[in-house]
């Protein structure tokens, strides 16, 4: 096999590595973890998702916080790169100031923008072709690309300039059915994998452009990222590898928690974002099976959210995770979290994602 990863060329923007950090909120993949995969040459993701939770004043202003921290964040990440790999922004669909989150990210100079946790309809409406960033959604199915880009072309007379490919190893939202995720490996998934990547070739004829897909979920090691390439994918998304490092935003409490994981702590459970998602089982996630969590304040982060109705309120329980409120807190994770086993630095582990020799000598 070929031992030395390819560019990862998006539009006129260049990253050395195909490797993209995946955005993980909230507050774990902030500007330093960003920036630190920047400077190895991947693409660092910082995810917006109550991304300003612990600037002043965001008690009473989530909003404004969140517009600041977004500004601040992707500027922090760009003086960590040094000029090195691409810095970029996860934002989700579902939130409620989804537009002003995407409309700040492009103002901050922002490489790319990426965005699921729904179908990001009006994503080509909110950044100009002329600008610098470039745009992605994340799907999971042939079905939810054909939708988007059809829907992009028909209102925009545009296309994606990346797509991302969540499958159902992922951590956080996923895109999938909560009977899907409990038999993943009968879903045979590679095949969709092989016809998504068939169907963006018809917008890649049309909009005489290259479009590269991106696999993400499960993506654990170089055999992984090597099975991936070989399936036509340009590169892959990885998350919760990046948690337990140094450069890691979130608190050492939450990387310990990754680090202390079995492959039996894993659950899916119901998002108030309206989704399944994959989560370390807990005290709060055994408290919510027992009762309704009760939220004495709104956070505005959902678009699409009761405070009377949901089970509880995810922002607050995001929130106690990452500042290392282990067991009153929600911890998202991908599938292979039993996996880890020690603290590394990004360096490091950008090395061993693409050191390919144990897979030659096998």
């Amino acid at each position: 096999m070929n031992t030395k990863l390819k560019h990862l060329q998006i539009g006129d923007l260049t990253a050395r590595l195909p490797i993209i950090q995946g955005g993980m909120g909230v507050g774990v993949s902030l500007s330093k973890l960003a920036g630190a995969v920047a400077k190895e040459g991947g693409v660092g993701i910082i995810s917006t998702a109550q991304i300003g939770y612990d600037e002043k004043g965001f008690e009473k202003d989530q909003a404004g916080c969140n517009r600041l921290a977004i500004r601040k964040h992707i500027q922090k990440a760009k003086e960590i790169a040094c000029g090195n790999g691409l810095i970029g922004v996860n934002i989700m669909v579902a939130l409620k100031h989804y537009e002003e989150h995407v409309k700040e990210a492009v103002a901050a100079g922002a490489d790319v923008i990426i965005s699921g946790a729904g179908l990001p309809m009006k994503l080509p409406a909110l950044v100009s072709e002329t600008c610098r960033t470039k745009i992605a959604p994340i799907v999971s199915s042939k079905r939810a690309l054909q939708i988007i880009l059809k829907r992009w072309a028909h209102r925009y007379d545009r296309t994606a300039d990346f797509i991302v490919i969540e499958g159902p190893k992922a951590g956080g939202h996923l895109g999938f059915s909560t009977e899907e995720l409990v038999d993943i490996n009968s879903l045979n998934y590679d095949e969709e994998i092989k016809n998504i990547i068939e169907c963006k070739k018809e917008y890649e004829k049309q909009y005489n452009k290259k479009i590269p897909v991106i696999v993400a979920g499960g993506i654990f090691d170089s055999a992984d990222i090597a099975h991936a390439l070989e399936l036509g994918a340009d590169g892959v998304q990885i998350a919760s590898r990046f948690v337990a490092t140094e450069e890691c935003d979130a608190s050492d409490a939450y990387k310990q928690a990754y680090i202390h994981a079995r492959e039996e702590d894993i659950q899916i459970i119901q998002s108030p974002v309206g989704m399944p998602g994959r989560a370390l089982r807990n005290e709060f996630i055994k408290n919510i099976e027992r009762e309704r969590q009760p939220i004495k304040k709104c956070y505005n982060c959902l678009a699409q959210c009761n405070p009377g109705t949901v089970p509880y309120c995810i922002t607050q329980a995001l929130i106690n995770a990452v500042k290392g409120d282990i067991e009153n807190g929600l911890i998202f994770c991908g599938s292979n979290v039993g996996r880890i086993h020690q603290m590394t630095t990004v360096h490091n582990l950008m090395e061993e994602l693409t050191d390919f020799s144990s897979l030659i000598e096998n």
